[in-house]
């Protein structure tokens, strides 16, 4: 019994040495960290307009004033890409108090299909810093013809100003409404404050087609003397690198 006990033992430990796994011996070689960098600069292309509705676009606006426009955009970092001009129409001499609205933006997509949406104002901060600018708008004069006659007492109203933007970037404030001033006085249109407003910026007036067109408006006194000839004015639209309030 003994032998057999002593068999049966040196059988178990040969069998459970032969079932034992393998151990691999690999050579170690360490561990070796490496990098990855990319370095911006600012941007000082002309940066063209986006749809007023969907700013992931890029859209070709129509100028209803001049059919060579619209004029390029200022140069960057910081730049004015686009303002709307304003089409007023054909209307009758009325000595009644009328208030004329501005028809909407007319552009082509990027399929060059034509589309209608807001009147705009489109800022591109490329600077890098996000330290902040303000957009300010003055009407140059008052509507006049060529032989100088005024519409006395007109007046601008821009409304349902609303700032539209891709950008991930903390949106800058824009006027809900302005007054433009004939006799050329500065008026706050968008401002972002420091830690705002990289990227592309656009102030509309109007969400759609439909609200563009109630949204700027020309109020003009029935006791203006209109002649029947086309008036016009200018607008200068003012970009600083000041932060807002």
């Amino acid at each position: 019994m003994k032998k057999f006990g002593s068999l049966l033992l040196a059988t178990t430990i040969l069998a459970g040495i032969a079932l034992a796994p393998a151990t691999s011996f690999a050579a170690d070689g360490g561990n070796y960290d490496s990098n990855g960098v990319i370095t911006f600069t600012p941007n000082t292309d002309i940066t063209n307009p986006v749809d007023p509705v969907d700013p992931t676009n890029p859209v070709t606006p129509v100028d209803p004033t001049d059919p060579t426009g619209p004029k390029p955009g200022t140069a960057g970092p910081l730049s004015i890409d686009y303002a709307s001009s304003l089409d007023f129409g054909t209307q009758k001499i009325t000595s009644k108090d009328e208030v004329y609205k501005a028809k909407a933006q007319k552009y082509l997509d990027k399929d060059n299909n034509e589309k209608t949406g807001p009147n705009f104002v489109q800022v591109t901060d490329n600077r890098g810093t996000e330290a902040g600018w303000t957009l300010q708008m003055k009407q140059n004069s008052q509507f006049k013809t060529t032989d100088a006659e005024e519409l006395t007492g007109a007046v601008i109203t821009f409304k349902n100003g609303n700032v539209v933007t891709a950008s991930d970037s903390a949106k800058p404030t824009g006027q809900a409404t302005i007054v433009a001033d004939p006799s050329g006085a500065l008026k706050n249109v968008m401002a972002a404050k420091d830690g705002q407003g990289a990227g592309t910026y656009l102030l509309d007036w109007g969400t759609d087609a439909a609200t563009a067109a109630e949204s700027i408006e020309l109020s003009v006194p029935g006791s203006t003397t209109k002649y029947a000839k086309k008036y016009s004015t200018t607008f200068t639209w003012v970009l600083t690198d000041t932060p807002g309030n």
